[in-house]
């Protein structure tokens, strides 16, 4: 959010519907993630991570700003028109909320508007290991869901807090930039805070979240040194903290955590993160074959046993690969079984499991029966 732009503490809501409402109800109807606005084009959807067009027609400079200035506030245009930038929200029914940025390109309004649904897939729907839910049964420690852009790591974690949000009395806080999923309070009361709607930025989101009694915490990316050190602090005092990190793995999870830090700070961050992490779940997304699951997660899945606690606290983590493959039996995956294991239910094609493989040859001869005496396929 540009510094200094008014906070919208309330959703913009009309009494009559606005005419780019017919647009938002089309991008729900078409399970679309985001709309796009830009003069000259008709409008386009985000669908399964594709931009495609509409049948609409070009849109005119003049017929996207009455599109847009519609649903601004009075202060909102003003702001918009003199900085160029604007960050606000829109409700349409009771389950769908769409986060909007407008700006200006060559002297154009754009518009981006992004989808945030209150329909949380299950566990089931996403096609997670069983050991996901038992991983949300937790009620302290850190756990982080990990991958590239895009792979799901979101979709998984508002379903463990749907899980929670049903299975317990608790209160969960979110802090997001932006809210991707909008979570009906059920046993649980769930109060979520996005960056530049309910608060102002990052700093006083943290500052302020220990007042306000959570018991389950979720902050959205673990992107400075500053939210991982608000995570650990609150895992460290007994709540249950969720977060997300651009990583490939765990043992790329922990050495990007650790870089956030001066060296001098390390060792205490590393011993910190061994006894308050309960669990690290990378993921990647990958095009299935099945008409009805277009796509679905390879997923590797790390459970901090004493073991794993040994040798993150010893600076081993470059062994801990070999503790995953040999500890199925406690829930853990690694990347390479949970390929073997789509291909063999049919979900993906060999090639697709070939092109995401940490190693190739491995994948082969898992496929044939056949692991190392640490994979526990003989």
């Amino acid at each position: 959010m540009p510094e200094g732009q008014p906070l919208d503490t309330h959703i913009v809501k009309l009494k009559n519907p606005p005419q780019i409402e017919k647009l938002f109800k089309a991008a729900i109807k078409a399970d679309a993630s985001d709309l796009h606005l830009k003069v000259g084009m008709p409008p386009k959807m985000r669908i399964h991570s594709k931009l495609k067009n509409t049948t609409g027609q070009p849109l005119t400079e003049e017929e996207i700003e009455e599109l847009i200035f519609e649903i601004m506030s009075d202060e909102q245009k003003k702001y918009f028109l003199e900085h160029g930038s604007l960050d606000f929200a829109y409700q349409v029914g009771e389950l769908d909320r769409f986060r909007i940025n407008a700006f200006r390109q060559r002297g154009y309004v754009s518009v981006v508007a992004r989808r945030i649904s209150g329909r949380i897939p299950p566990f089931e729907t996403l096609h997670l290991p069983p050991i996901v839910e038992k991983i949300a049964d937790n009620h302290d420690g850190l756990i982080l869901v990990t991958g590239p852009t895009g792979c799901g790591k979101t979709s998984t974690i508002a379903s463990m807090i749907d899980h929670i949000n049903r299975t317990r009395s608790e209160h969960i806080i979110t802090i997001e930039d932006p809210i991707e999923f909008l979570h009906v309070d059920k046993k649980s009361i769930v109060s979520q805070r996005e960056i530049g709607i309910d608060v102002l930025n990052w700093t006083d989101a943290l500052r302020t979240l220990m007042r306000q009694d959570p018991d389950v915490v979720v902050i959205g990316e673990m992107r400075d040194q500053q939210t991982v050190t608000a995570a650990m602090r609150a895992a460290e005092t007994g709540h249950l903290v969720f977060g997300t990190m651009h990583a490939n793995n765990a043992p790329q999870t922990i050495q990007r955590l650790l870089d956030m830090f001066p060296q001098e700070e390390r060792d205490l961050i590393r011993q910190t993160f061994a006894l308050t992490m309960r669990a690290i779940i990378s993921q990647q997304l990958l095009p299935g074959i099945r008409p009805d699951v277009p796509r679905i997660p390879a997923v590797e899945i790390l459970i901090n046993t004493p073991v794993v606690r040994k040798l993150i606290s010893e600076s081993r983590e470059g062994d801990l690969s070999s503790v995953i493959r040999a500890s199925t039996g406690e829930g853990m995956l690694d990347f390479t079984e949970s390929l073997r294991r789509l291909v063999e239910e049919e979900y993906i094609d060999l090639r697709v499991a070939e092109q995401y493989a940490p190693n190739v040859e491995e994948l082969k001869m898992a496929l044939k029966g056949i692991r190392s005496s640490t994979g526990g396929i003989l």
